[in-house]
């Protein structure tokens, strides 16, 4: 019976994202989420496997130019993004945020205020 270790594989995850296609995806969505670099980073080595983490910046990319096209407020959230193309937060995680985020539209608060209050709602739910 052989004796397997399980390889500690941050510093290999972190090497990935520092490149410079994946960096420039990371900083955008630290942007998205209001969020810092480095903690994205973190929370992405500890919830995404390896091959997540090498596909992120063509996950990011077909985001970009695919996802979220048919509602201002799921693009402005990313929720296919980080249901979807990142799998940060499940599905019903995501529609209670935007169903604060709609209800607060509707109660007159400006669209654009309502998203960047769901995208801090979002980066909370998402911070360890």
């Amino acid at each position: 019976m052989g004796i397997y270790q399980e390889k500690d594989l941050r510093m290999l995850k972190y090497h990935i994202l520092v490149s410079p296609r994946h960096d420039h995806a990371v900083r955008d969505v630290a942007g998205i989420l209001g969020m810092g670099v480095q903690p994205l980073r973190r929370l992405l080595i500890e919830r995404l496997d390896m091959q997540y983490l090498e596909n992120l910046a063509g996950r990011y990319d077909q985001w970009v130019e695919h996802g979220d096209r048919k509602d201002p407020l799921d693009r402005a959230l990313g929720r296919e993004l980080f249901t979807r193309y990142l799998p940060l937060v499940d599905s019903s995680g995501m529609d209670l945020i935007l169903a604060e985020a709609r209800a607060s539209v509707e109660a007159g608060i400006p669209a654009s205020e309502a998203a960047t209050r769901a995208r801090a709602r979002l980066a909370e739910v998402l911070r360890p």
